[in-house]
């Protein structure tokens, strides 16, 4: 260990010290921004999980259109079955009509 005068060691223990301080001041500057990145990334994480739930529903609501689309055409349909076997039944209904009536006569 190398010797010298008290004020030479006080010295060095002050440049120690200040050099120490500097970069304990350094750690803890380097840590706050390390923890604001963390934050941002949760964030960032955060808000990814919450578009990908938003498009979940989005898909959701699509194929639920989609379904309801597709009931709509087999009602839409039926109902023109429905319409023409009406019509069908309009049609025999005045042609009978005009049967009895010309039997009548």
């Amino acid at each position: 260990m190398a010797t010298g005068t008290p004020e030479t060691q006080a010295r060095f223990g002050q440049s120690v010290k200040g050099l120490l301080t500097e970069k304990v001041n350094t750690c803890g500057t380097d840590v706050i921004a390390l923890t604001k990145q963390v934050l941002k990334g949760s964030r960032s994480s955060e808000l990814l999980g919450q578009a990908a739930r938003n498009m979940v529903l989005q898909e959701d609501a699509i194929l639920h259109s989609e379904d309801s689309l597709r009931k709509m055409a087999i009602i839409t349909t039926h109902l023109q079955y429905q319409q023409e076997a009406i019509q069908k039944n309009v049609e025999q209904s005045s042609d009978l009509q005009d049967q009895l009536n010309h039997l009548l006569k």
